[in-house]
């Protein structure tokens, strides 16, 4: 059986990133891995033992492209709407909240935000399948 245990996004500017996965969703370094060309920064908290990896390439200059396959890295929450709020009060500009319904039920109810590379992610009330 196989356990996720990461996922990786490239990112141009590491302090900026790591201070805004850290503002938004209380990750901090786990580990980082210095190498002559790029660097691995891995970010963790105590809610889950995955881990999300930042690759710096250390002579990127230009923001990467994210093309039209990537969907979005999604986290859930205890109180969505609080974290709504809190992310506004940070500055991090969530988008609108959603009430997502399946045949007349709530499904998910949850907001998206950018990080500073542009990759979307996900804020999922913890509920149902989310949690």
């Amino acid at each position: 059986m196989a356990k996720a245990i990461h996922s990786m996004i490239r990112v141009l500017d590491e302090a900026r990133s790591v201070d805004f996965y850290n503002r938004a969703f209380g990750l901090t370094v786990a580990d980082r891995i210095d190498f002559d060309s790029f660097t691995l920064v891995y970010l963790s908290n105590d809610e889950t033992a995955f881990e999300l990896e930042l690759t710096v390439n250390k002579e990127r200059t230009e923001p990467y492209t994210l093309g039209d396959g990537y969907g979005h890295f999604a986290v859930c929450v205890e109180d969505v709407a609080a974290e709504h709020a809190r992310f506004e009060a940070e500055g991090l500009k969530p988008r609108k909240l959603v009430d997502f319904k399946h045949q007349g039920a709530t499904l998910a109810h949850f907001f998206f935000v950018q990080d500073p590379d542009g990759y979307e992610i996900e804020v999922l009330q913890r509920a149902g399948r989310f949690r």
